[in-house]
């Protein structure tokens, strides 16, 4: 018998201050990374799929950005610090 599956990884990049699109406060945003990886026999083996979002962290709104906007975020980041 095979046992195979997904299991999903979600890191922090970074926490940003955004103003929402939801409801519109400036306030700090974090910037996560959700990946989920095949697993045989319960070992992770490779990813199958990356995505990357923003939540707010005042009403908890989440929106979903692509790999060049995470980059950016993250080296405006970068350079503040």
């Amino acid at each position: 018998m095979i046992i195979f599956g997904t299991k999903g990884y979600l890191y922090q990049l970074a926490i940003l201050t955004l103003v929402c699109g939801r409801c519109g406060n400036p306030s700090a945003h974090a910037l996560r990374k959700r990946v989920t990886k095949f697993t045989l026999f319960f070992v992770p083996l490779f990813p199958v799929s990356t995505k990357y979002a923003t939540q707010c962290t005042f009403c908890g709104a989440e929106q979903q950005v692509t790999r060049e906007q995470a980059e950016r975020f993250q080296a405006q980041e970068a350079g503040r610090g």
